[in-house]
């Protein structure tokens, strides 16, 4: 029994998973630049849920900015942040922060907090990619414009939504209050 305690003990060791992510960080350790310039501290958000979006103005799913309004304008009240995180990860964005602002402004009358435009996977990703990637696994890991990492209050990653998951889905409703 002893050597079956072992082995099972070594085996979870090498294949172990966000259960046993330690979170020496949370996303309140970080900041991210807003598109305007300032500085986006995430400790500002603490005790609130965090829809983090990496988007894209050329993308088939950019019509999804419409959703992401649509679910800040319902749950901000309630304590929820949706954050767009422009990105050429995927060579999809316009060039410059300027014209994303006004894109998003002019299309789809965002006023939910947008970043500057933002690597999100690779080495040279944002360190909130590198930390949900750290914490919470390769799911967290954008394969696509409008991929949805989802924080929870704790600053701990609770989800992640691939980019075919639309914000206002049954799915993306129903963990988001969970844990609003």
């Amino acid at each position: 029994m002893r050597k079956v305690i072992i082995l099972l003990s070594i085996v979870m060791f090498f294949f172990k998973t966000s259960v046993f992510a330690n979170y020496e960080k949370k996303i309140y350790d970080f900041s991210i630049e807003s598109i305007s310039g300032e500085t986006i501290n995430f400790r500002d958000y603490k005790n609130k849920v965090i829809l983090i979006v990496n988007t894209a103005s050329y993308c088939g799913f950019t019509k999804q900015y419409d959703e992401l309004q649509e679910l800040w304008d319902l749950y901000k009240e309630k304590g929820l942040i949706v954050l767009g995180v422009p990105s050429n990860s995927f060579n999809q964005e316009k060039k410059n922060n300027k014209d994303v602002k006004e894109f998003c402004e002019v299309n789809f009358n965002i006023n939910f907090p947008l970043t500057t435009i933002t690597k999100v996977k690779g080495n040279d990703a944002h360190e909130i990619f590198k930390w949900a990637k750290k914490n919470h696994g390769k799911s967290t890991v954008p394969k696509w414009n409008f991929h949805k990492i989802l924080i929870n209050k704790e600053g701990k990653v609770e989800d992640t939504f691939a980019s075919m998951t639309k914000p206002m889905s049954k799915k993306i409703i129903k963990a988001i209050e969970n844990i609003l």
